[in-house]
C-alpha cells in the first residue's frame, strides 16, 4: 500500500505536512468527522492519486482561525488526479482515468442533486445540506491536499478528461475546474453577465480573477476589478481588466471615471466575510462593505452574484453580531433598486464539462489569468504563508511531481 502525506491544520496560522493513512472505502473517525458519518461504507467511491490540489481562499479562512475548524483537520477541496482504485459499486469510472473532482460532494440521488443543486446535496452531511472535502462542518470527508484521497459517488461526481495526453498538456488550466473557475463563472452567471455587459468584481484574489476571466468568456464589454492589493490589481490588468484601488476611496467614483457613469450592469462579490473597508477604512475589517458597495454600484434592475464565502460562525469577527454571521447590509437599498441576489456554494457540476471544453479548445487561459503556480506538497506551509500575505498567485500543490514533469 502506498504511503500517504497530507496538509494538516495545526491551529491559527499554522499548517504542516504529515504522514496520514492511505484512504479506505469507509469513513473513519478523525478531526472534524461527523459521528453520524463514521463507519459509512463507500463502495461507490474511488481512490484518486492527486496530480494537482490547490490552496484556496476558503482554506485560508480556516487557517487564520476564522472558523471552528478543529486542529488535525486534513485540508483541501480542489482536487485533480488519476484514479488508482475503484470501489465494488463503481461502474463507469476506470483505473487510469484522469479526472477533475468537484469540491461539492453530492450523492446524485436526492431531490437537490436531481434538480442540479449539487452544492446542497441532502445525503452527504448529517448536519446540513451541502458538503466538501477537508472543510469545517461539511461532514468530515477527508481533504485532498494529499498524495491520495477518497472520492465518494465516483460515477456521479467525477469529470473524466477525454484524452490523457491532451489533459496533461493543459493540466494547470484543468486544475482550476474543481472550484475557482466554476465558482467565478457561477458568480458571473448569477449576476447575469452577457454580451456587452459592464461588470464590477470585488476582489482580485484567485476567485475574483477567475470571475473576471469568466466575464470576458461570457462576452462582457468592460470588466472592472476592485481590490487594495496592488500586485493583484496588476494581475487583473494583465488580461484586460480595468481596476479600482479601494484603498483610494469609494469604488463608485472610480467606476464613473472609467465608464462615465457611476454604475455597472452586473456585480460580483469575490471577497466574502473578511472584507475590508474602503478609503480611510481600508485596513479595518468591515464585513458588510462589499455587499453594500455592490448594491450601491449595480444599476436598478441589476443582479448580484455572491460566490464569496460567508459563515454562520466566525470566532475572530470584529463584533458580536458578525461572530454569528449577522451583517449590517442595506437590504432596503437592494430592495428599492429591485436587485436579485444569488448566494451559496457554486454547484460545480452545472458548469464543469462546458468549462473543460473551453479549456481544451483554447477558448480560455484560466491558469495564466490567476497566475497558477505549482509548488511541491512539502512547501504547502510556505504557500499558505505567502498567500496570506497577499501573493498574486494561485498556489497548486504537486504531491507526486507530475506537474513539474508535465
Amino acid at each position: 500500500m502506498p504511503d500517504n502525506k497530507a496538509v494538516v491544520y495545526q491551529g491559527p496560522g499554522k499548517v504542516s505536512v504529515e504522514e496520514t493513512p492511505y484512504p479506505e472505502f469507509e469513513v473513519k473517525d478523525g478531526p472534524g468527522v461527523n459521528p453520524a458519518n463514521v463507519g459509512r461504507k463507500v463502495q461507490h467511491g474511488v481512490i484518486v492519486k492527486t496530480i494537482a490540489t490547490n490552496i484556496c481562499g476558503s482554506d485560508q479562512h480556516m487557517v487564520r482561525g476564522r472558523t471552528t475548524a478543529p486542529v488535525g483537520l486534513t485540508l483541501g477541496h480542489e482536487i485533480t488526479g488519476e484514479v488508482v482504485e475503484t470501489g465494488r459499486d463503481v461502474e463507469f469510472i476506470k483505473v487510469g482515468d484522469l479526472v477533475s473532482v468537484p469540491f461539492n460532494i453530492a450523492c446524485g440521488r436526492c431531490r437537490n442533486c436531481k434538480e442540479g443543486k449539487t452544492d446542497v446535496c441532502e445525503n452527504v452531511n448529517p448536519d446540513r445540506a451541502g458538503s466538501a472535502y477537508g472543510y469545517v462542518d461539511m461532514g468530515g470527508w477527508v481533504g485532498g491536499q494529499a498524495k491520495y484521497v477518497l472520492v465518494p459517488y465516483a460515477d456521479w461526481n467525477l469529470l473524466k478528461f477525454p484524452d490523457r495526453d491532451q489533459a496533461m498538456e493543459k493540466i494547470l488550466d484543468l486544475a482550476m475546474l474543481s472550484d475557482i473557475f466554476p465558482t467565478g463563472f457561477h458568480g458571473c452567471v448569477s449576476a447575469k453577465v452577457g454580451p456587452g455587459s459592464t461588470v464590477y468584481i470585488a476582489g482580485a484574489g484567485p476567485v475574483g480573477l477567475a470571475a473576471a476571466c469568466s466575464a470576458f468568456l461570457l462576452g462582457a464589454a468592460v470588466v472592472i476589478v476592485g481590490d487594495l492589493n496592488k500586485e493583484r490589481l496588476a494581475q487583473a490588468r494583465s488580461f484586460g481588466c480595468e481596476t479600482v484601488d479601494v484603498s483610494a476611496g469609494d469604488p463608485k467614483d472610480q467606476i464613473e471615471q472609467i465608464l462615465g457613469v457611476p454604475e455597472v450592469d452586473c456585480a460580483v462579490d469575490a471577497v466574502g466575510f473578511e472584507a475590508r473597508g474602503h478609503g480611510r477604512e481600508a485596513q479595518q475589517e468591515r464585513p458588510a462593505t462589499v455587499l453594500n458597495t455592490l448594491m450601491d454600484v449595480a444599476r436598478a434592475g441589476g443582479a448580484l452574484g455572491i460566490p464569496g464565502l460567508y459563515v454562520t460562525g466566525d470566532p475572530g469577527a470584529a463584533d458580536e453580531a458578525a461572530r454569528h454571521g449577522s451583517l449590517s447590509i442595506r437590504i432596503g437599498l437592494g430592495w428599492s433598486k429591485s436587485h436579485s441576489f444569488v448566494t451559496g456554494q457554486c454547484p460545480v457540476m452545472r458548469y464543469h464539462r462546458r468549462l473543460m471544453m473551453a479549456i481544451l479548445h483554447d477558448r480560455v487561459q484560466i491558469a495564466k489569468a490567476v497566475n497558477a503556480t505549482p509548488i511541491p506538497l512539502e512547501d504547502a506551509p510556505r504557500g499558505y504563508a505567502e498567500f496570506d500575505h497577499g501573493a498574486a498567485r494561485k498556489y497548486v500543490l504537486d504531491p507526486h511531481g507530475m506537474l513539474a514533469a508535465a
